[in-house]
């Protein structure tokens, strides 16, 4: 097994679990960062990798994280690895962030802290899903042949999921499924 592949797998899912706050949406940014850089895997994967993961019981950062290390090292120790590094901060900060808030959780400074980041969790949030919507419509490449039959199916599960707003969410995943798999989306 490929150690220094591991490290880089460690070290950047650490960063992002470091960096992504605001939950699995908000890791997708730095998922395509690493396609960019380490071309561990295309956009297309990704979106697969989103769609999956968004489907499936857990934490999308996490069921995500956990792909990419089964993925890269061909290992299931690659994918204990890259989850674990992705969560590794969120525990040394809650451990961190608990202490300090037993003394500080009436301070003026901590409360105006929280309130500051909202705005960068929502950016973060936002960026993952224009970079989503975009993908989905042009592909990897951004040009002006728009993928019809995405923008088609798009439109019409919008106005199906309005008719029928009471569906249970997992009906809704479960169509949108089907159609990717008879669409070859």
């Amino acid at each position: 097994m490929d150690i220094s592949l591991l490290l880089t797998l460690m070290v950047e899912f650490f960063k992002t679990g470091l960096f992504a706050l605001g939950g699995g949406l908000a890791t997708i940014p730095f998922l395509f960062e690493m396609s960019s850089k380490y071309h561990w895997f295309t956009t297309e994967m990704l979106m697969n990798m989103i769609a999956v993961s968004e489907s499936t019981p857990g934490p999308m950062g996490v069921n995500m994280a956990t792909y990419v290390g089964i993925h890269t090292t061909d290992s299931v120790i690659g994918g204990i690895i890259t989850t674990l590094s992705l969560v590794a901060p969120s525990i040394i900060v809650c451990v961190i962030v608990a202490q300090f808030l037993k003394k500080f959780k009436e301070s003026e400074m901590v409360q105006n802290a929280f309130y500051g980041l909202r705005p960068a969790v929502c950016a973060m949030i936002a960026s993952a899903g224009l970079g989503i919507f975009v993908t989905t419509l042009f592909g990897e490449e951004i040009t002006m042949n728009i993928n019809w039959v995405n923008v088609i199916l798009l439109i019409l599960l919008y106005f199906f999921a309005k008719k029928f707003n009471k569906l249970h969410p997992i009906v809704l995943v479960c169509i949108c499924a089907v159609l990717g798999i008879i669409f070859q989306l």
